[in-house]
């Protein structure tokens, strides 16, 4: 979701809002062509969906009376604005390729991959493969939609038709590396892209190979070929 998904009146709320950092309802209607009820109803609206708060703040004078109530964005309403933390992203993994060369990524991303495992490893204590895998369809996000699992010989598929970080992953994909180390290393079987967005299948499958056991506490991070 971003900022255009919004009507017209939500989109010129959200946008003063961002402007102005906080504001009043009667510093809102300054700027709109509101109602206060009108305005209350969308800023309701907008509070219930996550995207913006309220709060209290006190006055500067002495003369008492009920402190002003201002309006905000939340970060869910940040980030309904234009961002570019993919080419952030990037050129941090390029400056450290450049400056302090492959083997210092490599770290990174095995320590990135250690990471996943540790948050990881509590929820999936006592789980068969099976159960795990069904966990992990979680791996990239919280009741991801988008992910499956379909069972063949030997053989256990994850699906994932939404990656998050697709545009990262097409022009650096040596980060998708941290997802197939961490499952491997979760499940204790090899595990293998079959299919890629890279390679424009549209999709990415992760192949749990149950016919290939590995040691998860040996088992090293390595780049896929």
């Amino acid at each position: 979701m971003n900022i255009n998904s919004f009507s017209e009146t939500k989109r010129e709320i959200l946008k003063v809002l961002k402007e102005v950092g906080s504001a009043s309802i009667a510093m809102l209607q300054s700027k709109l062509d509101l109602t206060g009820e009108a305005l209350r109803q969308h800023l309701l609206q907008l509070r219930q969906q996550g995207f913006v708060e309220r709060k209290s703040k006190k006055s500067k004078d002495s003369s008492g009376g009920r402190p002003a109530k201002q309006y905000y964005l939340t970060l869910e309403g940040e980030h309904l604005f234009p961002k570019n933390y993919d080419q952030l992203t990037m050129e941090i993994i390029d400056t450290v390729a450049d400056n302090l060369g492959q083997d210092a990524l490599l770290k990174i991303l095995e320590t990135m991959t250690k990471t996943r495992i540790r948050k990881w490893e509590p929820q999936l204590q006592g789980l068969d493969v099976n159960e795990r895998v069904n966990e992990l369809k979680g791996l990239y996000l919280q009741d991801d939609a988008f992910m499956e699992i379909e069972e063949t010989e030997n053989a256990i598929c994850l699906i994932e038709h939404n990656c998050p970080f697709l545009n990262v992953a097409m022009k650096r994909p040596a980060l998708c590396s941290v997802t197939v180390s961490t499952l491997t290393r979760l499940l204790g079987y090899k595990v293998e892209r079959t299919e890629r967005f890279q390679n424009g299948n549209g999709r990415c499958v992760f192949r749990i190979s149950l016919d290939q056991p590995v040691d998860a506490d040996l088992y090293p991070f390595t780049l896929e070929e």
